[in-house]
């Protein structure tokens, strides 16, 4: 896997899973962003996360790479040059906290390990994209399962919206968003990500 630049992140990109959690339906993006040493691949080995600091929720999602620097007027199938599986790790009960208080909801999302990815593959188009469902297995049952065609705000949009903001070159990733579904984690978990019907990645959960 090619080193990654930045790792943009979009919230409450499905209505579902913003009424899931009993936010708001938004209007524009909202984005934040982890830090690189929260990325790690999930390539079968065990991933320590955080289990002092309350419930840890995974959150799956399809996540797009940027293969070219962004000018504007191009076109998302230009720019984009692969896509993978991954799973954006919320400490729940920290971000509560964080959110009642209106702080920044960096302490919940960019701890360590929290931006878990499979390999990439090739970026077959968005209108074949919309044909391929992407899933996370939990102990061999599936518990969350999603479509782009589902998002709110598309892929051009989530581009558009992060380049003219914050820049967006290529090794640039994003989390695109996670469908309804969003659930506790425990010591000892298998997790699998699935792109159509093939697992493109696993992780064991280590709580420590």
């Amino acid at each position: 896997m090619r080193p990654v630049k930045n790792i943009y992140c979009v919230g409450r990109n499905y209505v579902l899973h913003a009424k899931e959690l009993k936010n708001q339906v938004p209007e524009s993006p909202i984005l934040f962003t982890k830090p690189t040493h929260a990325l790690v691949k999930a390539e079968g080995q065990a991933i320590i996360l955080p289990g002092d600091s309350g419930s840890v929720h995974y959150e799956t999602e399809l996540v797009i790479r940027i293969g070219r620097s962004y000018k504007k007027g191009k076109k998302a199938d230009e720019l984009i040059d692969g896509i993978a599986v991954g799973i954006d790790f919320t400490l729940r009960d920290v971000q509560n906290e964080l959110k009642q208080k209106g702080y920044p909801w960096l302490s919940a999302k960019g701890f360590l390990n929290s931006a878990v990815l499979s390999r990439f593959v090739d970026f077959p188009g968005i209108e074949e994209c919309k044909k391929i469902s992407f899933a996370l297995i939990k102990n061999g049952e599936q518990v969350q399962a999603g479509n782009i065609k589902d998002m709110i705000f598309d892929f051009q949009t989530i581009i558009d919206f992060t380049a003219n903001r914050f820049g967006l070159g290529r090794n640039d990733i994003i989390y695109t968003g996670t469908p309804q579904g969003v659930g506790p984690i425990s010591d000892g978990d298998n997790l699998s990500l699935v792109l159509g019907k093939e697992v493109i990645g696993r992780c064991k959960i280590k709580l420590s």
